[in-house]
């Protein structure tokens, strides 16, 4: 993590001690926290504003309770004098400073990850594969917006040989924004889907979005991005990009650089074999064809940092993912469950629904699907999409929870047979109704939908389930 004296924290940040701070501009400080409930002795508390909430009302708590230096916003009125403080003129753009210049610093290597979907599982299997060879930080958890990417950068330490940032966004300008702090050398663009059409309006402008993680990469840099996507296609050709700047395209198409030649799925996760010449098989222990493609995209940056194949083998085979995003869980009583809960579009929830389909050796299959948020105006028409592509000799029940996901049940209805398919408005009720109808060691199910459902609790409740 950063350590740094008062006064390079100030140059770093574009600020300038108090009297008290400068009487010690030579003392140290060591890590960064925004959470004046967490604070470490020696750190630099950052008070961050928001529409109801002010990190000034706690700054000399936070001082008191062991931090080091605080930052305090001129418009805050004046700065108590007693306190070592770095005054700056806004305490957000301050610690973006903060971070862009703490991580021009270091000799480390960024790899930028963004895209609609399945973004930190590809940060995670990017890592995982980096770590066989390198010294490795990744972005943790969700820190990866305009306050999570900087904190994650104050995280490095100085021998960090690989940082994978996770680049998240809901509106323009925001990767646009994370990448000019980060400044990768590679960036990878997983896909476009659906997710913030309620923000954005059309995916034509997500791609264009996605596209803004170019603004920070280095002009030999390399960006990685799916083949498969035309948009990304037609936005890169809009772009002024240097001639120098590598371009490397992975998906599941013959005209990509990088794709898949043969892919079986099994209870244990996926095995696949790449276009490459004398290319080895790998194994990934997750389920999906759209899983395969995010470790397209990651054997492709690690074999540019310089990763061997059989280390991007071990770490793909090796490789611990961020729970619920299709996470196999077994129930107490052998019953098999797919979780997937922790977030779900149209194009996530469909690659979902075909690995369950694709899936051999179970009895019934089960689908539980819950609403799927931020889609704008048509997400109705979204959900109604989600229940005509069911089909009962593919998957045999389908209950669905939440007042969009109820247009899914109504599709499917039409043609389901009777009792196959029905609308819940309780969690605890889709429990026992799987209870009443499975038999734990021949079945499986999928449970898919936002974050904001909170599917887990269906999750829980199935494998905590007694027979």
């Amino acid at each position: 993590m950063i350590k740094r004296t008062f006064a390079q924290i100030a140059q770093l940040s574009g600020g300038t001690l108090s009297p008290a701070a400068e009487q010690v501009n030579d003392h140290t400080i060591e890590g960064v926290t925004t959470d004046s409930r967490k604070i470490e002795p020696g750190q630099l508390f950052i008070p961050l504003k928001g529409e109801n909430f002010n990190g000034h009302h706690f700054v000399e708590d936070a001082l008191g309770m062991g931090a080091a230096l605080a930052f305090w916003e001129t418009g805050e009125g004046e700065a108590p004098e007693h306190l070592p403080l770095v005054l700056v003129d806004n305490t957000l753009e301050a610690l973006q400073q903060l971070a862009a210049s703490y991580r021009a610093q270091l000799p480390v290597r960024v790899i930028g990850v963004t895209g609609s979907n399945g973004k930190t599982t590809t940060k995670d299997m990017v890592a995982a594969i980096l770590s066989t060879t390198y010294k490795v930080h990744k972005t943790q958890g969700n820190f990866n917006n305009h306050i999570g990417l900087p904190l994650t950068l104050l995280q490095l330490e100085e021998d960090t040989e690989m940082a994978v940032i996770e680049m998240g966004m809901s509106g323009r300008g925001e990767i646009d924004l994370l990448s000019s702090i980060a400044g990768p050398e590679a960036a990878l663009i997983t896909n476009i889907g659906e997710s913030h059409l309620l923000q954005l309006g059309s995916r034509k402008a997500i791609a264009e979005a996605k596209l803004e993680i170019t603004a920070g990469l280095k002009a030999d840099g390399l960006l990685v991005y799916n083949g498969d996507e035309p948009l990304l296609e037609e936005g890169l050709k809009q772009l002024d990009l240097p001639e120098e700047m590598l371009r490397f395209r992975f998906g599941m198409g013959d005209t990509n650089d990088l794709y898949p030649v043969g892919v079986m799925t099994d209870g244990d996760g996926t095995r696949f074999t790449l276009n490459l010449p004398n290319s080895s098989a790998f194994f990934i222990p997750m389920l999906g064809i759209h899983n395969v493609s995010n470790a397209l995209a990651a054997i492709a940056v690690s074999k540019y940092m310089g990763v061997s194949e059989a280390d991007i083998a071990k770490g793909l085979k090796d490789l611990k993912v961020t729970g619920m995003r299709i996470e196999i869980v077994k129930g107490k009583t052998g019953l098999t469950i797919l979780n997937d809960a922790y977030n779900a579009s149209p194009t996530s929830t469909k690659a979902a629904l075909r690995l369950l389909e694709d899936l051999s050796g179970y009895r019934k299959k089960i689908a539980v699907l819950g609403d799927m948020l931020e889609l704008g105006s048509e997400e109705a028409d979204f959900h109604r999409e989600i229940g005509r592509g069911l089909q009962p000799h593919l998957i045999d029940y389908v209950y669905t929870y939440g007042e969009l996901a109820k247009l899914i049940a109504e599709e499917a209805e039409k043609q389901y047979p009777a009792g196959r398919v029905q609308a819940f408005d309780s969690k605890e009720d889709i429990v026992k109704k799987i209870a009443s109808i499975v038999e734990p060691d021949v079945d499986i199910v999928l449970v898919k939908g936002s974050r904001g459902m909170k599917l887990e609790d269906v999750v829980n409740g199935l494998s905590e389930l007694h027979f």
